[in-house]
C-alpha cells in the first residue's frame, strides 16, 4: 500500500507544494456524475484536490460504460458509490464527500453551503438551468461552472471556455450536436476544460 505521506511527495513533485497545498484545501462540488462528472472527478482526484463533494442519484446503467469512468463491476450501483470506489483507486485519502440525492430548487441552498467552486455537469437542459438559476441566486460570489453542446463526434476545437458572467463560466460548444450519438472523447473533451478551469480557479484564484 502507498502511504499518504508518498502519494502527497509524488504531487509536489509534479506541481511543486504552493499550488499542492492550494489543491488539497479546495472544495469542489460536481453536481451530476454521468459523462461529464464522472471524468471531472477523475482529473481533479488525480491532482490532489483535497475534498470533492460528489451528487447524483442515479445508478450504473451498462449504457454508462461507454463514456463513462465506471467498470462493468459496478453496473447496477448507485453513481456516487461507483465513483468513490473508482477515486479511491486513485487515491484514498483524499476526501470524498458522496449524497446520492436529487439535486432541486429546494435543497441547491443547504447542499452547497459548504463549497468553495460549484460544477454543474447534468444531463438534462431543465435541471441544468435550474442549478445555474439557484447557484446565481443564492451563491452569486461562488465559481459556478457548466457545460453545454458535447455528444457525439466532430470538431474538438469547436468545444471552448467562456466567461458569460460575473463568477459563471460555460465550457462546451453551445450547440447540441448530436452526430454519432453519445460517445466518449468529446464528453471527455468538455470535462477536461471544466476541470482545468477548476484548476485554474483554484491556483489562481481568477479567470
Amino acid at each position: 500500500m502507498i502511504s499518504r505521506e508518498q502519494i502527497d511527495e509524488a504531487l509536489i513533485i509534479r506541481h511543486t507544494a504552493e499550488v499542492q497545498e492550494k489543491l488539497k484545501n479546495a472544495r469542489v462540488a460536481i453536481a451530476g456524475l454521468g459523462g461529464l462528472g464522472s471524468n471531472i472527478a477523475v482529473m481533479l482526484t488525480r491532482i490532489g484536490v483535497g475534498h470533492l463533494h460528489l451528487l447524483d442519484f442515479d445508478r450504473v446503467d451498462i449504457t454508462n460504460l461507454n463514456r463513462q469512468q465506471y467498470f462493468m463491476k459496478h453496473v447496477g450501483m448507485f453513481k456516487t458509490q461507483a465513483i468513490k470506489d473508482v477515486l479511491q483507486n486513485i487515491n484514498p485519502y483524499l476526501e470524498t464527500e458522496c449524497e446520492n440525492i436529487h439535486v432541486n430548487e429546494e435543497n441547491v441552498g443547504n447542499l452547497f453551503k459548504d463549497d468553495d467552486i460549484i460544477c454543474e455537469a447534468f444531463d438534462l437542459p431543465e435541471n441544468k438551468a435550474m442549478l445555474a438559476r439557484k447557484v446565481r441566486e443564492l451563491y452569486p460570489e461562488k465559481p459556478f461552472i457548466c457545460a453545454s453542446g458535447m455528444s457525439g463526434y466532430g470538431d474538438s476545437n469547436s468545444i471552448v471556455t467562456k466567461k458569460i458572467g460575473n463568477n459563471w463560466y460555460m465550457c462546451g460548444d453551445g450547440g447540441s450536436n448530436s452526430n454519432g450519438g453519445l460517445m466518449s472523447p468529446r464528453v471527455m473533451i468538455c470535462a477536461a476544460h471544466e476541470a482545468n478551469l477548476i484548476t485554474k480557479l483554484i491556483v489562481d484564484g481568477k479567470v
